[in-house]
């Protein structure tokens, strides 16, 4: 079992309490993966997101060129991915592999809307979270392309 205070350390549970967490945890999973299995490949459909509870994982990005599969980014415990499969109907982004054995606790597209017709503002306050999760990623990227527009084809 996992101690629900913990789930503070994510982000999408930012202003839940741990008495709201523990009334939606029957939507959630929990998942284990070895070092270098894959947990998402770039290109099949996804439909979770993943809150890393041990571990870490790699995000890495095919090069269309080539094939090779380039790291983008490195997550660790506390750390959320999936977010965008979660929200839109898209097929994966990108790749990712757990770089140790890893444990994540997940929740699909499906168990997303149960919550909203178990307790709409819990569901609320999630999907204001992960908008607020995926717009500092957008700055983020926004940023690196200011810095590198050869990144983006701008040059």
């Amino acid at each position: 079992m996992v101690d629900l205070s913990a789930l503070h350390n994510h982000s999408l549970f930012g202003g839940i309490t741990e008495d709201q967490i523990a009334s939606i945890w029957d939507f959630f999973v929990m998942e284990e993966f070895k070092k270098s299995d894959f947990i998402e490949r770039e290109g099949e459909s996804g439909d979770r997101i993943y809150f890393i509870l041990e571990g870490s994982v790699e995000i890495l990005k095919k090069v269309k060129e080539t094939g090779k599969l380039n790291r983008i980014f490195i997550f660790k415990e506390g750390d959320v991915f999936g977010e965008m499969e979660l929200i839109d109907v898209q097929p994966c982004a990108a790749s990712v592999k757990a770089m140790v054995d890893t444990r994540v606790l997940t929740l699909s597209n499906r168990g997303l809307y149960m919550i909203s017709k178990t307790d709409l503002k819990v569901f609320s306050l999630m999907i204001m979270n992960l908008a607020r999760d995926i717009s500092r990623r957008l700055r983020k990227a926004d940023e690196i392309i200011a810095l590198c527009p050869e990144i983006a084809g701008l040059r």
